[in-house]
Parts: structure tokens; C-alpha cells; sequence
């Protein structure tokens, strides 16, 4: 929600970007069916983007992902894959790139290979191409909830569990999430506020009210559906090549 409303802040002020963006309006899908339209299935960690930019935005580029383990596709785990992207849309298929200091960000993708290029270049479904994936302190690998990236019609709730993650991914600025957003997932118990070791818990819950837009706290994710539960819904028959 906050890429859109950047996004649309972006177009207001540079009218050129608005001729390289649709606004087709896309409807979710299964993770089944998200598998089953994709010539590649992969959780991969990226490693490198090389990126057009407009105003610090991407608007064209490839991004370099290192395969960390193979659903369906045929690729091997290390192998490094492209994923090529041009324009912006609400679904589009970009990647941070990590500083020379940084972990990669891991994802599940959904990928088709690009039919403008005869070489193994991948371009994302028109629904989305990547599912976030962190890994917990047993080193297991679980899709972050609330799921985002692709809106899926899955009941993915009862097989979200809690768990404590290890990967500093799981962490996130409060000004990265709307204050309804925070607040919810706040309710739900989907988030709780990060605490750096040795830092005492904060007393002051009225500074991360409705009406507030940024509390300079940070929050992490306690909540995801491990990825043996997601292929599960994928189904087998929809990960043969």
C-alpha cells in the first residue's frame, strides 16, 4: 500500500513516468495457479539489480537472483537467474539491491521466461512475481504474514504460526507501514515492536495511535506460513515442467 501511494505522489509530479505505467487492475489469484502459469518456481536471495532509475525510482533494468532452492523450471540451487522488468504498475517485478555489506532479501518467485529474449531471462506474471521469505531461529524458511506482493484468494491465516525470526528482513521502520496498517497488524498480532538487546521496552502506547503517522520505532513480523504448508496448497502436479 505505501509503494502505491508513492507511486501515484511520483506521477502527480513527473508526468513523464505516467506514460510507462498501467493501471490494470489485476485480480488474485492461487498460489496453484500461480504455479501452475509459471515456467519457474524458485526461492532465491538477491544478489545484484542494474536498474534505469527515475527520480531514485526503477522504471526498466534486470535484477540477479541466486536460486537457493528449485520448485520447477529445471534451474539448480546456485544458479544465478535474471529477472528483467520495464514500466511500473502496481504488480511490477523489482527488487532492493543489497549493499556489499547486506544479505540479500530471499523470495519465492513466480517467473516466466521473457518471450522478447532468446537468452534464459525471466520476467514476472502479470499478478506478481515474489512472495517475501524469512528465515526463523531454526533456520527454517516460512512466506512473511500478512503475505504481500501478490494478492492471493488462499486462506493463508489458519497456517500462519508463530515463530521468531533470525533474519534482520523481519524487522521494519514504522514509517515503512500506514498507521491503519500498523495498527492492525499490531491487533492481530502479526507485528510487535523490535527491541534492540539491552534496550528497554517502551510505556508510551499513545504515540502510536491512529492519527499518528510515524513513531521512529521499529516493529518485527512474528507470524509466517512455513514454505513446506505453501507448496502443500501449490500441489505437486502444478511443479512439473
Amino acid at each position: 500500500m505505501t509503494r502505491t501511494i508513492v507511486l501515484i505522489l511520483l506521477l502527480l509530479a513527473a508526468p513523464a513516468l505516467a506514460e510507462e505505467t498501467t493501471n490494470t487492475a489485476v485480480a488474485p489469484i492461487s498460489l496453484s495457479d500461480l504455479a501452475a502459469k509459471s515456467d519457474l518456481v524458485v526461492l532465491a536471495q538477491a544478489r545484484d539489480t542494474d536498474y534505469f532509475l527515475r527520480r531514485e525510482i526503477p522504471v526498466s533494468g534486470s535484477a540477479y537472483l541466486k536460486v537457493l532452492i528449485s520448485y520447477k523450471g529445471g534451474q539448480q540451487a546456485g544458479d544465478i537467474i535474471e529477472v528483467y522488468e520495464k514500466g511500473l504498475r502496481e504488480t511490477e517485478c523489482y527488487f532492493p539491491n543489497p549493499s556489499v555489506l547486506e544479505e540479500g532479501r530471499r523470495y519465492l518467485l513466480f517467473l516466466k521466461r521473457d518471450p522478447d529474449e532468446t537468452e534464459d531471462r525471466y520476467r514476472g506474471l502479470p499478478e506478481g512475481c515474489a512472495l517475501d521469505v524469512l528465515v526463523d531461529n531454526a533456520n527454517r524458511y516460512a512466506l512473511r504474514y500478512p503475505v504481500t506482493g501478490i494478492k492471493l484468494t488462499d486462506a493463508l491465516e489458519p497456517l500462519a504460526t508463530a515463530m521468531t525470526f533470525s533474519d534482520g528482513y523481519a524487522v521494519v521502520d514504522d514509517e515503512v507501514l500506514l498507521p491503519p496498517e500498523r495498527n492492525a497488524m499490531l491487533a492481530a498480532g502479526d507485528i510487535r515492536e523490535y527491541l534492540p538487546p539491552e534496550t528497554p521496552p517502551s510505556t508510551d502506547t499513545t504515540s502510536w495511535g491512529p492519527e499518528t503517522e510515524s513513531t521512529g520505532r521499529q516493529w518485527i513480523y512474528t507470524r509466517g506460513v512455513s514454505l513446506t504448508k505453501a507448496r502443500q496448497l501449490i500441489g505437486a502436479e502444478n511443479l512439473s515442467d
